[in-house]
């Protein structure tokens, strides 16, 4: 199976996952039904994976692991979590990738596992005090067209 990314970016991307400060979890979510670039994403998430010691991959299926698919709210194949990683706990950040992330996205996708290795959204102190005064869940999300 020919590599998705090239020696280049490879060394790019592990001088950056050397700034890595906690593990991270990755977990893939993929189909047996109509799941266009299922294959391609579950490889491009075992490069990433590769590139850092601190970096752990899961692969489930939205119809066999239906419960996982549930607890992180991934409805979409192939679809992308990437959560925190502490011993054996898991904890969900909130960040969904539906699609395969390449292009433009995979620098926004390289960038989610940096911020979700230091633990910190980056948020100023005051967006973090607004966001404390929500009273009501708030589901933001992105779409990006392939081009």
């Amino acid at each position: 199976m020919q590599k998705l990314l090239n020696e280049n970016i490879t060394a790019q991307i592990r001088e950056i996952f050397a700034n890595l400060q906690n593990p991270v979890q990755l977990m893939f979510f993929g189909s047996d039904h109509n799941c266009d670039y299922c294959e391609e994403a579950r490889q491009l998430m075992e490069e990433v994976t590769a590139l850092s010691d601190k970096l752990s991959l899961s692969i489930h299926n939205l119809e066999g692991d239906a419960d996982a698919a549930f607890r992180y709210q991934m409805d979409k194949a192939p679809g992308i979590v990437i959560a925190a990683k502490d011993g054996d706990a898991i904890t969900d950040l909130g960040i969904r990738y539906a699609g395969i992330p390449s292009g433009h996205e995979f620098s926004s996708f390289i960038q989610d596992i940096l911020s979700a290795s230091t633990r910190d959204s980056g948020l100023s102190a005051a967006t973090r005090s607004f966001l404390r005064t929500l009273t009501k869940p708030v589901h933001l999300q992105v779409f990006i067209t392939p081009t």
